[in-house]
């Protein structure tokens, strides 16, 4: 009998807390041109407990300046020659991360800011091609985000780092590039809806700074 594989509401956790613990709006034309975002304000863009209520807080948010002794540990570039430009050319970078013990998930958040779009749009076709193909697991296949951002990208596997299903997103806002990455040791999968859910919560909230606001979007109470 074929194993059935059962969704589960809020979203998993996967991939990224690999990605983070060993190292992971609108148009670009028209409009007026997208703030860049110092380190403070990519730690508030960063969802905090507030923003995943549900979560158990496992890695608090955090931003630091790129130092070419510590370089992003989330800033991860298949082509070596563009390594330093992409990575120690973001102005800042941070991380958080999440689990869920009831269904031994995780939900894992990361993002790289740049000096402008140019920059970012850089960044973002070279992470791509790390974190947009199988990175996630054997097999991994495209979930669609609608239209988030100015750019976005996700994948899914059954088998991800923990075990069970795992996916990761990356959307670029403007001047920051920010993932996502969920998975499991179980058997649930994070459904199309929760990582849309996820991915527009992050993409909002860096849409919020780069506004000149504060961050305040985050998901609904369960």
């Amino acid at each position: 009998m074929a194993k059935r594989r059962r969704y589960v509401r809020g979203g998993a956790a996967a991939g990224a807390a690999a990605v983070l613990l060993t190292g992971c709006g609108g148009g670009d034309g028209g409009g007026a041109r997208a703030a860049a975002l110092d380190r403070k304000q990519v730690e508030s863009v960063l969802p905090d407990a507030a923003a995943v209520p549900g979560w158990r807080t496992h890695l608090e948010p955090g931003a630091l300046k790129p130092d070419p002794e510590f370089p992003p540990s989330v800033c991860r570039v298949t082509e070596e020659k563009k390594a330093d430009e992409i990575c120690l050319g973001a102005t800042s970078w941070g991380a958080s991360a999440y689990a869920r013990t009831s269904d031994r998930t995780s939900l894992n958040f990361w993002v790289l800011a740049y000096k402008d779009e140019k920059a970012a749009g850089t960044a973002y076709d070279a992470l791509a091609k790390w974190y947009g193909g199988d990175r996630v697991g054997v097999g991994a296949r495209k979930v669609g985000l609608g239209d988030l951002g100015d750019q976005r990208l996700a994948n899914r596997a059954d088998v991800g780092t923990m075990g069970g299903p795992a996916t990761i997103a990356q959307v670029r806002v403007g001047t920051a590039v920010l993932g996502i990455s969920t998975g499991t040791t179980g058997e649930d999968e994070t459904s199309d809806r929760d990582l849309t859910a996820f991915s527009g919560m992050f993409a909002k909230r860096a849409q919020q700074a780069q506004d000149g606001g504060k961050p305040s979007a985050k998901l609904p109470s369960r």
